[in-house]
């Protein structure tokens, strides 16, 4: 590609959505007609979510086209190349084990990051400061103070940002939104949030060979130092439910990893997704001490109050929902693995039909609503500050159940009300060299 062709694409990726251009812009040209005008994605992580969920949008796109792919298991990394040279049936994608690599290349416009927890922000943060677009897979941080600074990051660079759940997008969801947003249920006075009860005690501890395809030490990236035990990483050559996902230093558990799907949807219909709680009060189980290597919570229940006095309880029970509760009515609406049916105290609620004039939520399908972001230079339906508000509220949780205490919250400032222990558990620690300045060229 040359430089001229290479910077006419880019420029073309990056002008607003102006008066001049349409909404949508036509597939002739981002599409099969123009493929050199394509946005060129970077894939990094290839497990079970990219390969199953995440790829496969990209791939089918007249407006995107992956060209490279990144994994620190080479097993994967094949299988993952073999998908994508497969499906453009040539041979030029790149295969990398150093995302770094993918990030450097001033040819790729977006990254799809779908690592573990650990490296969403650092590699989240390097790829926008280098004027990436990106797409990261939720729960967004393992902090609160790392998501302060993506989201200051984005809105620096000017950049698309998406925090990727198919969640907003479920159509049981967006009515919801829509009809509370609209005040179809009167004020809103109470939400209710129920993630599965998915995670258990075990993992073992004893240490083992590393895998020949896996790069251990590259894997942890920023995690502290630990022996390697496939309990902590995935099972070799498979892509199941990984055992990092139980592991207190690469994920929290499920009180983010599924809270940041459904409390998403609750910001959004209480229309606090940029903001926060005022209090907070948890209390949680963990496995008991000697009982393995995985330590997030078994279940949880954490009440929450806003400024405006609603009022949400999350907690832990069966299936995935959500209950939001206003002065002339409630709706009830599953999401996976409960009633399947949607329900109101009223069945009219929701035959009730919007207004032209009432504001309705984005209909985008997750990968559709990055790349619309991208070629319209228009905000996600789930940007870097509304993920990062999103998996705070969730931590705020997580921390009241560690400090055993009710907890104060300043939604402005980030911080907690005279609580040094609590702000203490804020940050959290980086291995060398691994931080949140990683340089990338």
């Amino acid at each position: 590609m040359n430089t001229q062709h290479k910077i006419s694409r880019r420029d073309l990726i990056k002008i607003p959505a102006i008066a001049a251009i349409p909404a949508i812009v036509p597939s002739s040209v981002f599409g099969a007609a123009a493929p050199s005008n394509r946005i060129t994605v970077g894939m990094i992580g290839m497990g079970r979510q990219a390969r199953n969920v995440n790829i496969k949008p990209f791939l089918y796109s007249k407006d995107a086209k992956v060209v490279a792919v990144c994994d620190v298991d080479s097993w994967r990394l094949d299988n993952a190349k073999k998908q994508v040279d497969g499906i453009y049936k040539n041979k030029d994608c790149m295969a990398t084990g150093d995302w770094r690599e993918i990030v450097a290349r001033d040819d790729i416009d977006a990254i799809m990051n779908s690592t573990s927890d650990q490296w969403h922000v650092p590699i989240s943060l390097a790829a926008v400061r280098k004027g990436k677009h990106v797409s990261c897979v939720k729960p967004l941080t393992l902090s609160i103070a790392e998501g302060r600074e993506l989201a200051d990051a984005v809105k620096k660079a000017g950049v698309t940002f998406r925090t990727d759940s198919e969640c907003r997008s479920n159509g049981y969801m967006q009515k919801t939104a829509n009809l509370v947003r609209n005040g179809y249920i009167g004020k809103i006075k109470r939400i209710e949030v129920t993630v599965p009860t998915g995670d258990k005690a075990g993992g073992k501890a004893d240490e083992m060979s590393v895998p020949k395809e896996l790069n251990y030490d590259m894997w942890l990236g920023p995690a502290p130092k630990k022996p390697y035990t496939v309990d902590r990483v995935h099972k070799p050559k498979s892509y199941g439910r990984p055992g990092w996902m139980r592991c207190r230093d690469t994920c929290e558990g499920m009180i983010t990893n599924w809270g940041t799907h459904m409390i998403d949807v609750a910001q959004m219909a209480h229309g606090t997704d940029r903001t926060g709680p005022v209090e907070i009060e948890g209390k949680g189980v963990y496995p008991k001490p000697g009982s393995g290597i995985w330590g997030v919570l078994l279940s949880f229940e954490v009440n929450y109050k806003f400024a405006d006095g609603v009022e949400m309880k999350y907690t832990t029970g069966k299936g995935a929902s959500l209950r939001i509760e206003g002065e002339d009515g409630w709706i009830f609406a599953p999401w996976i693995g409960v009633r399947s049916q949607m329900t109101a105290s009223d069945r009219k609620i929701l035959r009730l039909k919007l207004k032209d004039t009432d504001k309705k939520v984005p209909h985008r399908q997750d990968k559709e609503d990055f790349l619309y972001g991208i070629k319209n230079k228009a905000e996600t339906m789930a940007d870097a500050e509304v993920g990062h508000r999103t998996c705070s509220i969730c931590q705020l949780g997580h921390i009241s159940i560690q400090t055993g205490r009710k907890l104060k919250w300043n939604p402005d400032t980030e911080k907690f009300v005279d609580n040094k222990e609590a702000d203490a558990m804020l940050t959290r620690s980086y291995r060398d060299p691994w931080n949140l300045n990683i340089k990338i060229g």
